[in-house]
């Protein structure tokens, strides 16, 4: 739970930075990445408390695990897009698959401890 309200928290301000601040300093383009880096962001903070709140409602070893790879995944996708848009290089976006690999992975535990 702690990690999903840090989560949270780090995204909304994120956002808030890229609405007020970054809209007038990046290109479109890079405030969009930026943008999909905060969306997905937010949206597997909300997975990691959903996950947490189903802690002893199901396999807590494959409910741990998507915990963990839904953070992974928001250092790793949401995180090399941050940088991406920020510093313009693009050897971040190499990084940006393996943090969706760790989404697609930290599902795929949901799934199987909801079987």
């Amino acid at each position: 739970m702690f990690v999903a309200a840090l989560a949270g928290f780090v995204g909304v301000a994120l956002g808030a930075f890229g609405a007020h601040v970054l809209k007038a300093r990046l290109s479109t383009d890079m405030l969009a990445v930026f943008e999909t880096g905060v969306r997905y962001h937010l949206i597997h903070a909300v997975a990691i408390l959903a996950t947490a709140a189903l802690m002893g409602r199901a396999s807590g070893r494959l409910l741990a695990a998507a915990g963990w790879l839904f953070s992974g995944g928001i250092v790793l996708f949401s995180g090399s897009l941050y940088v991406l848009a920020l510093t313009g290089i693009t050897l971040f976006g190499a990084i940006t698959p393996l943090g969706g690999l760790a989404f697609l992975a930290g599902w795929a535990c949901l799934l199987i401890a909801a079987l």
